[in-house]
């Protein structure tokens, strides 16, 4: 199998990126022309080109490769040229991620305008569902909202997400767990923030904050496996190897 992994900013973490995981793959790292010293990249296959992003969401749409990672490569152009190559008017992208004790569960949306709406959430439920079974993960969903509900009356704003978490619950059989994320990680493989914004802040504060780790995000309506990645992330290692996983 053949995995691409996109260099843009900080080419290197990239490179040591792909040593880490040497032999779970043929790696080919798609970057300007120029940005790789020769003999750095000694395992893997260097494609130098003008427009990377573009390069390399061609080469997985023809099969030239089996899987992407972002990696380094900026967000907007890559994401951009992968809509535009698939044909789907948004992205849906549900991140691994694991907390600094060791328990990974499924989150979305990661996307500060993914989720808002409720056929949104119930579309991110029913593909954190089939995620988690593949992963072999507890499949339990358990839809977050901004508040308890003795909270109600508090706040307009709080209200409505406590509402439409129970309504995206019932509508897809998974638990309303109000804003007790630190108990849903406990019996379910599969959280829904509220909305786009908490979800990342979620990720972020995880992640960069927390100690915790993120393994990457594969964008699950395309028909293809790209697991989009942080340009902050300290390497790309996990990312490689869960597009290796997705492939088996």
């Amino acid at each position: 199998m053949i995995i691409g992994i996109g260099a843009g900013s900080d080419v290197e973490k990239v490179l040591q990126s792909i040593s880490r995981v040497k032999g779970i793959a043929e790696i080919v790292c798609y970057c300007q022309p120029g940005t790789v010293v020769p003999g750095d990249a000694a395992s893997s296959v260097i494609i130098e080109c003008e427009e990377p992003e573009s390069a390399m969401v061609s080469a997985l749409m023809d099969g030239t490769i089996d899987a992407a990672v972002r990696g380094s490569l900026p967000a907007n152009t890559t994401l951009g040229a992968l809509r535009e190559s698939t044909g789907v008017d948004h992205l849906v992208r549900i991140a691994l991620l694991e907390t600094a004790s060791g328990q990974k569960f499924f989150l979305a949306p990661v996307g500060i305008d993914e989720g808002w709406t409720i056929p949104e959430k119930v579309e991110l439920i029913g593909k954190g569902r089939e995620l988690a079974r593949k992963f072999g993960m507890n499949e339990n969903v358990a839809v977050l909202s901004g508040g308890r509900y003795g909270d109600v009356g508090r706040n307009a704003v709080v209200d409505q997400s406590l509402a439409a978490a129970e309504l995206a619950a019932r509508l897809t059989g998974a638990v309303h767990m109000e804003i007790l994320i630190e108990e849903a990680v406990e019996t379910c493989g599969v959280i829904i923030a509220p909305d786009g914004i908490s979800g990342n802040l979620i990720f972020r504060t995880l992640v960069f904050l927390g100690d915790g780790t993120g393994h990457g995000a594969p964008i699950v309506n395309i028909g293809k496996i790209f697991v989009d990645t942080s340009r902050a992330s300290p390497d790309y290692a996990n990312a490689l190897l869960l597009a290796a996983a997705l492939l088996k």
